[in-house]
């Protein structure tokens, strides 16, 4: 690559739990020859994806190239935190071909685009594209995209619903912002929920761009990486429902982190967090757990009652402690009560 050329990165963002992860991984995996870097922002002190990630690291992106942002949004730090990361990237005795950003999945994506005109970086990296994750079978069923008609309706008969929830503004503007949006999940959705969601998603955005349904984050490399979209200069076709403020507030979410002693039956464990899902309106879970008997660490994710679980790589030595990262909205956010849920 010429030194003088632009590196392009390409911002993934979706909704907790669309599959952001997976998709990463899979492109580490089926880089299609370039060299690749990725950095990951997590909402909350405890970072679990990038952990993932660097699991998959190769030559083609090493592990010095998987960088960790947790515990605050990139586009709120992007002096102390974003620039000199990027920075570092592009440092690197070999400069990365393509970089990856797996945005927090409570991100709204265009503040971040604005951060690549900061003159530190505007010459050196270009928005080659945002991909945008949907849950095929969430979607849907109608979570996180309501029917306009209905929410008017609802708002006629309780004069208190100003506003849309929070969920569906975070969900509209990463719809809004993309370039490709992914529906995962397919196998779960089947064909019927793919062409659901896919109406429900099409009413939603501002402008027609592609929509394919991937099972596992499996897609060629070459259909989303090298699109050449140039997003940051591109901001006008990409509305969100906060243009016009000066910042954005992630107020509306909270997150918990939580220390297990070691599990001895898995499924007691599954049962709990799902509980969780349904009594105090959790969003998202996600962490390793040390199983008693097991050397191996158990990696646990959840999506509302949905919850998926593997043994993917030995503990470390001394680092063999059980953590969850809780997250859901503020409100519904009660560390005492998802302890008791947890039995701890």
């Amino acid at each position: 690559m010429n030194s003088l050329a632009k590196v392009p990165v390409t911002v993934v963002t979706g909704f907790l739990g669309s599959g952001k992860t997976t998709l990463i991984q899979h492109l580490l995996s089926n880089p299609n020859g370039k060299k690749l870097a990725v950095l990951v922002n997590e909402f909350g002190s405890e970072g679990v994806d990038g952990e993932i990630l660097k699991s998959c690291a190769d030559e083609n992106c090493p592990e010095e190239n998987i960088v960790e942002l947790a515990n605050g949004c990139i586009c709120c730090t992007v002096a102390d935190d974003f620039i000199p990361t990027m920075e570092k990237l592009l440092a690197r005795p070999v400069r990365p071909d393509h970089i990856l950003i797996e945005t927090s999945g409570l991100a709204l994506p265009k503040p971040l685009l604005k951060a690549f005109d900061w003159p530190e970086i505007r010459s050196r990296i270009t928005v080659d594209g945002v991909i945008a994750l949907a849950d095929a079978e969430a979607v849907a069923a109608g979570r996180f995209a309501p029917d306009p008609a209905a929410v008017e309706a609802q708002r006629a008969a309780d004069g208190n619903l100003d506003h849309e929830t929070p969920l569906s503004e975070v969900f509209e503007d990463q719809i809004a912002c993309a370039d490709i949006v992914l529906l995962t999940k397919a196998d779960l959705a089947g064909a019927a929920g793919i062409e659901a969601a896919k109406a429900l998603i099409t009413a939603e955005m501002p402008r027609r761009v592609p929509m394919l349904s991937i099972t596992d984050g499996a897609i060629d490399a070459r259909v989303i990486l090298g699109l050449g979209a140039a997003a940051e200069n591109d901001l006008a076709a990409r509305p969100s429902h906060h243009d016009g403020e000066d910042d954005h507030e992630h107020d509306d979410f909270a997150s918990v982190v939580i220390d297990l002693p070691e599990v001895t039956d898995i499924d007691v464990l599954v049962a709990s967090v799902q509980r969780l899902s349904r009594e105090q309106n959790v969003l998202r879970v996600k962490g390793y757990i040390a199983v008693a008997g097991k050397p191996m660490r158990l990696l646990l994710q959840a999506v509302g009652e949905r919850v998926r679980h593997q043994f993917d790589k030995p503990w470390g030595a001394g680092n063999r402690q059980s953590k969850l990262v809780v997250i859901g909205e503020h409100g519904d956010i009660d560390e005492v009560a998802i302890r008791a849920g947890l039995g701890v």
